[in-house]
């Protein structure tokens, strides 16, 4: 369990221990203090004498232990945001696993920002207990915490001076990672300083920033992709070299994901509309679904369990399946939709899917969550309904 000064979580699920607690106060810098009985560096000044607080201390662990042996398993939230150019929203969805599956609207979140991007994917992340969402009017980017079953808006993170209009973000445990128009840039992650070398970008066509194991990578929709070498310690070093595209693969490259520090990504508009990228630079390309572009687009990119990729086929509305190993691999087949998908994401644990997309009958947002089985298919299991919303921009899972 951790405590975050600045967020206050609202009521629920563990009175008795939120009393107990509530009688230790303790001063402590972002994300520094945790609930375990090993030897704690303070950062902050304790307000009682920690040596007389011992037994209290021991009736906090117990009461946290009882608590958390009686509650239920967490929920699984599905999250997207408005994209409103007016007033960013991020919208919560809980998904009800139980007897015949259910998706619901909890909770309709402002950023304290504005939407506006286009032509994008990964707007919006979630990692462990938090998110981030950005927005792209206000050249900013909107932290996520969650505490048990509630999902809260946290801080506005700056970009870089002279950064501007943020359209993906990426989540690892130490960094986020952000691209907008004009740069690519790594801040301290969940403090929020810029970390890093800023790159500066030669067009303003990013579609999306996602990093691996020891680079990252930017897709740019004019032609090409962008690897981001990072430093030992995670984050961008400055540095970028451009991925050489084949002809038949470098036709809008928009949508990208990576498998340890293998990336997986969609020229879209092009007959090998997926390819894997190595290390190396070392570029794969994969026969997509026939016949191509413009009847078929692989766009949007998520890695499944194994060696299964998921893409969102807008032109085709459907999700198209591919499976790889590290140099190459097949297209698999296709899962209709009832709309044009504009982002796709998958669970942390590999068991869920969640797509995005503008539904052709009723040109509003709706999200729709597939079960993943042990072989990579996908079965429907369940659908969001209108909320009166044009579009949703990015989409990620809460566990």
């Amino acid at each position: 369990m951790k405590f975050r000064v600045g967020y206050v979580p609202p009521s629920g699920g563990r009175e008795p221990y939120r009393a107990t607690l509530a009688a230790v106060s303790v001063n402590c810098r972002l994300n520094r203090c945790s609930a375990n009985s090993n030897p704690i560096k303070e950062d902050g000044t304790l307000k009682i004498n920690l040596y007389r607080a011992g037994g209290m201390l021991a009736v906090i662990f117990f009461a946290t232990a009882l608590a958390v042996a009686g509650e239920e398993a967490r929920s699984v939230f599905v999250l997207t945001s408005t994209n409103n150019a007016s007033g960013n929203v991020v919208v919560v969805f809980k998904l009800n696993s139980a007897g015949t599956p259910s998706l619901s609207m909890v909770d309709m979140l402002p950023t304290g920002g504005n939407g506006g991007a286009g032509g994008n994917a990964g707007i919006l992340q979630f990692k462990d207990e938090l998110g981030a969402v950005a927005n792209y009017g206000s050249n900013n980017v909107t932290q996520l915490v969650r505490y048990e079953d509630f999902i809260a808006v946290g801080p506005k993170i700056k970009l870089s001076h002279g950064c501007v209009n943020p359209d993906s973000v990426a989540l690892t445990g130490k960094h986020l990672f952000v691209v907008g128009t004009n740069c690519a840039e790594s801040h301290a992650w969940p403090e929020g300083n810029v970390q890093g070398g800023v790159v500066a970008l030669s067009d303003t066509s990013a579609g999306q920033i996602v990093a691996g194991k020891s680079w990252a990578a930017v897709t740019l929709k004019s032609g090409s992709v962008l690897q981001l070498p990072l430093t030992p310690f995670g984050a961008l070093s400055g540095a970028s070299a451009t991925v050489t595209l084949p002809a038949m693969a470098n036709n809008t490259p928009l949508g990208e994901a990576f498998w340890g520090d293998i990336l997986g990504f969609t020229p879209a508009h092009s007959p090998d509309s997926f390819a894997i990228v190595n290390k190396n630079r070392n570029v794969f390309p994969i026969t997509g679904p026939t016949p191509p572009f413009p009847s078929n687009a692989p766009c949007w990119v998520a890695k499944g369990p194994g060696s299964a990729w998921y893409t969102g086929n807008s032109p085709g509305m459907v999700i198209s399946i591919f499976f790889s190993d590290g140099q190459g691999g097949m297209f698999y087949k296709s899962i209709p939709l009832p709309g044009v998908p504009t982002d796709i994401t998958v669970s942390a644990d590999s068991k869920w899917l969640a797509v995005i997309y503008t539904g052709a009958a009723d040109s509003e947002g709706h999200i729709d969550v597939f079960s993943i089985d042990a072989y990579g298919d996908l079965t429907l299991v369940a659908m969001s309904n209108a909320i009166g919303v044009g579009g949703f921009n990015g989409v990620a899972f809460s566990q």
